[in-house]
């Protein structure tokens, strides 16, 4: 199982891919080094019958009672031994040395305890590998053109040469003293290269919670900065969002104030008043403060709502339908004042939403339109389709609002002076907010015949044809 820890992550997988290249080197060189003591020893067997078969009889005899170390180099010459190999374990050779008519001419003296062995009359000159006393010999033949002689030089596999070993003795010590100083190399360095995160670190834990401010740890790897920005990024929002909710409790609590105080007024008319009919008319003023606040409590809490998710998904919705409906609700309000409200336009078009917040985009506009248009006046609500987008717009012909006014219209708790009309003033809010959720656009103009206000609620088509597409393709 992999440490959870970055660091022991990292050491231990560069401390194993380099004991895996390591290894595979130390195997590469063994093999390589196997191969050439092999030759060399091949070529020590060769020099030595090479040696042997040009002996006279005399130092044959001599030679067949001596131990014959294969580590010597030899010559061509009967007096050229010289030094050994460097091997640190003797190398025994036997030899036998046969005459043109295949008589044993020398022969070392241990080949007779090994058993019957004879020189096939046949045997091709070269390397061989042949039993004796039950055991593998590595054997060459050579014969002598001159003298007629066959000579063969018998070395058996277990006195080899020791250069394999320690050439694998040689690679393999380095590598056991190095690997315990490259893991600590290693372990310090990887600590180095993450001291920028256990900075960062550092500087979150020491943050205040009130702190929001962009975090600086100096020079930063290229691999930590983008974790440092998007940290920053995340403390920039969490920043903006306590600011508006800093700025939207403010403003709640000073429009809830005003509403109760009038509440309370009203509350100890009534208590005080000796007449019943204005006892009434106070209870009835205690009423409608309640009502207004009730309202108001609930736009605050929708708002709320919204604020809470960045995204709602949707899908496709009869705009028409939904009108029809919040044009319905709002009858009696628009019937007390003696207005008429009209649905223009295409019955079928669509737009992608949710149809509850649709519903509530709706309610609001037209009770906007109804609550501040002229008594006796006229609500549209007319649905339009271009190429570029689907437009709602709900337009009256009431006193209107100020140019300078306009950008202000969808801002928090914004109310129209001049106007008897009371609201919450978070109604263009709302439906902003629900506009931005689907990807539409809210713009103003002149409403009724250039008088009042038209507010617009553009909805993107391309994205309205990409579900009928596959609406109709059965996806």
């Amino acid at each position: 199982m992999m440490p959870r820890s970055i660091r022991g992550r990292l050491a231990l997988l560069v401390l194993a891919s380099i004991a895996l290249v390591w290894t595979i080197a130390l195997g590469w060189s063994y093999r390589q080094a196997t191969r050439e003591v092999a030759e060399w020893d091949d070529a020590r067997l060769v020099q030595l019958a090479q040696f042997i078969v040009l002996l006279d009889q005399a130092d044959l005899s001599v030679l067949a009672n001596t131990r014959i170390d294969a580590r010597t180099e030899y010559s061509r010459h009967p007096n050229g031994a010289t030094a050994t190999d460097g091997d640190e374990a003797p190398r025994e050779a036997l030899f036998q040395v046969r005459d043109r008519d295949g008589c044993v001419l020398a022969s070392s003296a241990r080949l007779a305890s090994l058993g019957a062995f004879e020189l096939p009359a046949d045997a091709t000159p070269g390397a061989h590998i042949v039993t004796l006393g039950g055991q593998p010999w590595h054997s060459y033949i050579l014969q002598d053109s001159t003298t007629g002689r066959t000579a063969r030089v018998l070395e058996p596999p277990n006195s080899r040469s020791d250069l394999t070993t320690g050439v694998a003795g040689r690679i393999a010590k380095p590598i056991a003293v190095a690997l315990p100083v490259l893991a600590l190399l290693v372990w310090i360095s990887i600590g180095h290269s993450l001291a920028p995160l256990q900075a960062l670190s550092k500087a979150i834990r020491a943050r205040d919670a009130s702190k929001l401010e962009p975090i600086e740890i100096g020079p930063t790897p290229v691999e930590v900065r983008p974790l440092v920005d998007a940290i920053n990024q995340l403390l920039l929002r969490l920043r903006l969002s306590i600011d508006r909710e800093r700025a939207f409790t403010a403003d709640a609590a000073h429009e809830l104030r005003t509403p109760l105080a009038a509440i309370k007024v009203q509350a100890q008319v009534a208590l005080v008043a000796q007449d019943a009919a204005q006892q009434q008319l106070a209870m009835q003023r205690v009423v409608q403060g309640v009502d207004r606040s009730a309202h108001l409590a609930e736009q605050l809490l929708l708002l709320a709502r919204l604020d809470e998710h960045r995204t709602i998904p949707g899908h496709l919705v009869a705009l028409a339908a939904l009108a029809q409906d919040a044009i319905a609700a709002n009858e009696p309000n628009a019937r007390r004042k003696g207005m008429s409200v009209a649905l223009i336009g295409d019955a079928h078009s669509e737009v992608i939403a949710e149809p509850v917040l649709m519903d509530i985009l709706l309610d609001n506009l037209i009770d906007n339109a109804i609550k501040y248009g002229d008594a006796g006046g006229r609500v549209e609500v007319t649905i339009r389709r271009n190429a570029q987008a689907v437009m709602l717009t709900v337009a009256d012909n009431g006193p209107g609002v100020a140019p300078g006014d306009i950008a202000r219209l969808t801002g928090r708790f914004f109310r129209v002076t001049g106007n008897g009309a009371s609201g919450s003033g978070l109604g263009l809010s709302i439906v902003a907010r629900i506009a931005e959720y689907f990807g539409a656009k809210v713009d103003f103009s002149a409403g009724i015949n250039d008088r009042g206000l038209a507010v617009h609620v553009s909805f993107p088509v391309p994205a309205v044809e990409s579900v009928r597409i596959a609406r109709s393709s059965g996806i």
